[in-house]
């Protein structure tokens, strides 16, 4: 029997937007909890039964959601230089990670001036009504309290471009935050 924080785990993550059933059913049994764990025919008709309910609760969605905005917000970010990933890794570290693993396979470094992102952890708090935090900060980690700063402002300029209240408190030591984003991935 799954226990009810595995069932809330997986339906956060099928309103993630990010997963098809397949790969949840292999992060769940095989990422996230030790391989024989959990039943995976339990878990596969969990998942089908979440994705069926996140089917019927898309229908009342409005035709342009805040994650459609938020889709805006990192397509521009790329356009300022930025590399922009959402649902990167599960902490800020392996955030920063998949951001330094996109900046090595880059053919054009010259280009890229910071990185944006949120993770894992950020995606559940946002999923749950608690707003969604964004990591930022410059290609180079020794410029972070010089150039750091002008990142959030891009970050932030987009962000409030497309109707989103920020709050930030305009450095590099603190993240910024988009409190009333209703995650609604379509």
């Amino acid at each position: 029997m799954l226990s009810p924080e595995t069932k809330s785990g997986i339906a956060a993550l099928v309103r993630s937007g990010f997963y098809d059933q397949a790969q949840l059913i292999y992060l769940l049994c095989e990422e996230m909890y030790a391989p024989g764990e959990l039943d995976p025919a339990e878990v596969s008709s969990t998942v089908e039964a979440e994705f069926l309910s996140w089917k019927i609760e898309k229908a009342s969605y409005p035709d342009i959601t805040d994650c459609d905005r938020l889709d805006l917000v990192f397509a521009a970010m790329k356009k300022h230089g930025l590399i922009a990933l959402q649902n990167a890794g599960y902490t800020q570290s392996d955030g920063y990670d998949d951001f330094v693993d996109e900046y090595e396979d880059s053919p054009d470094k010259s280009d890229i001036i910071g990185y944006c992102f949120y993770h894992g952890q950020d995606l559940e708090r946002a999923i749950h009504g608690g707003g969604l935090y964004f990591a930022f900060g410059p290609v180079d980690p020794n410029e972070e309290e010089t150039k750091g700063a002008e990142i959030g402002h891009i970050v932030r300029e987009e962000l409030e471009r497309v109707g989103f209240e920020v709050d930030w408190d305009g450095t590099f030591s603190n993240r910024l935050h988009v409190p009333n984003l209703k995650w609604q991935r379509q």
